[in-house]
């Protein structure tokens, strides 16, 4: 929406935006959506455009290139690489363990990082530089996705890119149930990183969300986070696909070190080597690909059916 139009025009614009997400089946949940329009005005106290981003978070990343926003960002984390636009940026370093100087550097006018973003210590100097610092929550599930999409749109005054994105998103999550469901396929997810012991994914975890999201089941729903993987937890799950991240198989020494995992080859999955291994910010950054993640999971569990 053009910031030339008169009130009239931009109110009347807000409001034709309103009936069509209402129409659409879509809460507006946030009041920064609903005072997004009046704050971005020409004449709106306080307006600010910002033109030099640094982002941290691979999902706020992948967000802001596609509310076509990419070309205000000057500098991003490790995790964002995608889309290949923001791979190429320069970077500040991993989320976790980010730098004053080196983020300062980049001379930004406005940082947005997920709340895993760190050490605290450089989180409270960049929050006291004076420059404007954002934190978005790490998503989850569809609707954190959503709210974190509104939220950035309204930052940047881009409401109508971001309600386009949602609603894209919307009908894609609509489309999922209309290629039928595993419903009966039982999934487990197993993440290695580094020489730390493997851990199995509960429920209240992304990768429950996406596993659900596919239309397949959780074979550890009956704990919630990340638990240590023991023979035991396998065999009472009784997964028939193992899911992991390709970062996690290639730690792990491929396919033949998860089929070694303690208790893995006394599974159905693991019997029938039944792996599955996608790219991990596809598979749990829980930004604007989700719906692709949950729809090539699908197919590949149904492959592997």
């Amino acid at each position: 929406m053009s910031v030339k139009e008169s009130s009239p025009s931009r109110f009347s614009a807000m409001l034709k935006l309103l009936a069509r997400c209402v129409l659409s089946g879509i809460l507006l949940a946030t009041p920064v959506w609903l005072h997004a329009q009046a704050n971005c005005a020409d004449d709106a106290p306080g307006r600010q455009e910002y033109q030099r981003i640094v982002s941290v978070g691979g999902a706020i990343t992948e967000t802001l290139y596609a509310l076509r926003q990419g070309h205000r960002v000057v500098a991003t984390d490790t995790t964002s690489y995608f889309p290949e636009a923001a791979k190429k940026t320069p970077k500040v370093g991993y989320q976790r363990t980010l730098s004053t100087e080196g983020i300062l550097s980049t001379r930004p006018d406005l940082i947005v990082a997920s709340d895993q973003a760190g050490p605290p210590a450089v989180i409270r100097q960049l929050k006291a530089s004076g420059l404007t610092f954002r934190t978005l929550p790490t998503a989850s599930v569809l609707a954190q996705v959503i709210d974190n999409i509104r939220a950035l749109s309204a930052l940047l005054c881009a409401v109508q890119a971001g309600e386009d994105l949602v609603m894209a998103l919307q009908n894609e999550r609509n489309r999922l149930p209309e290629m039928g469901g595993p419903s009966s396929q039982k999934v487990l997810f197993i993440m290695q990183h580094g020489s730390g012991a493997p851990m199995v994914a509960g429920a209240a975890t992304s990768a429950a969300s996406i596993i659900r999201l596919s239309g397949a089941m959780n074979a550890a729903e009956q704990f919630e986070g990340y638990k240590p993987l023991t023979p035991e937890a396998l065999l009472a799950a009784q997964p028939d696909v193992i899911l992991t991240t390709n970062m996690g198989l290639e730690q792990a020494g491929g396919l033949e070190g998860i089929l070694a995992l303690p208790g893995v080859g006394l599974t159905r999955a693991g019997k029938q080597k039944a792996i599955i291994s996608m790219d991990s910010l596809l598979l749990l950054g829980f930004g604007p690909r989700t719906i692709e993640a949950a729809t090539a999971l699908h197919q590949h569990l149904k492959a592997s059916g």
